[in-house]
Formats: structure tokens, C-alpha cells, sequence
């Protein structure tokens, strides 16, 4: 079972549709036990850093994310919930956040002249071969919307980057974190082929 943290925020049924979709049992869920006792666990996000944090301290999904991410099960960040596993945000007053990966959030540049939000297609330059990443084609693309960018301290930790006028680091895994700026969910079959490749990490299917 993959349990899908509720904490307030959008996009978490389009989560739940893909695994659906691709034959995994998947379920939205703010009740801690059902989280902390689930095969895998995922958390999805969009909107501001600083009200996703609070709503995570608010409801103590704080620590539930921290001791599930130590628990050595698989867990995904999608998006903004990726940026919350960082140490702090550029967006709105540098917020702290979970402080599970090392690094930061920065916000995209406008020098490069390019629209901000960034949001569309763009090419996935993988840096590392890696278990969630498995398979996917040479030429991938995946569908970003974030006008904040993820910055980790550790390379070792970064399994895919992109170019947005600048490089960024858009997929990274730590231990048994992954993470992944973009939106698999929207991604297409590039997209559900990583959704399929974590859900296989539960059986250890894609070691």
C-alpha cells in the first residue's frame, strides 16, 4: 500500500489516480497510523513553502515525515514536496524546512529572460544512474511548474538535472528519499514509468 500524505495542500488525487492507474493500491490519507504502517509513502505539493510548512507543523506531519523518512521505507517528494525536504526557502522570508536532504530552495533568476513561473516541458538530463530513473528513454521530457528551484549541498545526492536558462537539480536521492521537482503524475509515460519504478521499490522489484 502506498500511502499519500494529506496535509492540506493540491494535487494530491492526480497522485492517487496514477498509481491507480498503473495497478498500485494507493490511498490519500491524513491518519498517521494508516501512513506510518503503508509500504511507501509519498508526499505531493503545490503553492507557497512557508503555508505547506505550517500546515505540516500545524498537524505534527512534521515528525511523522521525518521518522518514516529514517524508517528506511521508500518515500517520494513530487514538486513541492520535494522543496520541503530541503533545509530552508528563498520564498517568503526563508522559512526552514524539514531538513532531511541537505541544500536550500532559491528562486529561478530573470536574468535569463525567461518566463518565471516556470512551467511546460522540458528536457531530463540524467546525471546518475539510479533506481527511480530506470528505463526511461534518452530523450525524456517531464511537465514543471515551480518558480523555485532546488539546490542540494551533496552532487552525490542529484540524479537529474534541467536547463531553464540555468542548470538545476530536479531529481535527487538520498538514502531512501527520492524527489523530483517536475510532476511524474502529469508526465505522460515518462512520468508513470518513474511512478512505476518507485512502486516496485516496495517489493525490491527494481534493485
Amino acid at each position: 500500500m502506498i500511502a499519500i500524505i494529506d496535509y492540506g495542500v493540491g494535487n494530491l488525487k492526480s497522485v492517487e489516480k496514477a498509481f491507480l492507474f498503473l495497478g498500485y493500491e494507493a490511498v490519500v490519507s491524513d491518519d498517521k497510523d494508516f501512513i506510518k504502517n503503508a509500504d511507501a509513502v509519498v508526499l505531493p505539493g503545490v503553492g507557497a513553502f512557508a503555508d505547506a510548512m505550517d500546515n505540516l507543523n500545524g498537524s505534527r506531519m512534521d515528525g511523522l515525515v521525518r521518522e518514516i523518512t529514517g524508517s528506511g521505507k521508500p518515500f517520494l517528494g513530487i514538486c513541492l514536496g520535494m522543496q520541503l525536504l530541503f533545509d530552508y526557502s528563498e520564498e517568503g522570508g526563508r522559512p526552514k524546512g524539514l531538513g532531511i536532504i541537505p541544500g536550500g530552495v532559491r528562486l529561478l533568476p530573470d536574468y535569463t529572460g525567461l518566463k518565471v513561473p516556470h512551467m511546460g516541458w522540458n528536457k531530463l538530463d540524467i546525471v546518475r544512474d539510479n533506481e527511480l530513473l530506470k528505463g526511461l528513454p534518452e530523450e525524456s521530457y517531464v511537465y514543471f511548474v515551480h518558480s523555485y528551484y532546488c539546490k542540494a549541498d551533496n552532487t552525490n545526492d542529484v540524479i537529474a538535472q534541467t536547463n531553464y536558462g540555468i542548470s538545476f537539480d530536479v531529481a535527487v536521492n538520498y538514502k531512501n528519499i527520492y524527489a523530483t521537482q517536475f510532476h511524474p503524475e502529469k508526465s505522460g509515460d515518462v512520468g508513470m514509468k518513474i511512478l512505476d519504478n518507485f512502486a516496485k521499490m516496495i517489493s525490491g522489484e527494481n534493485q
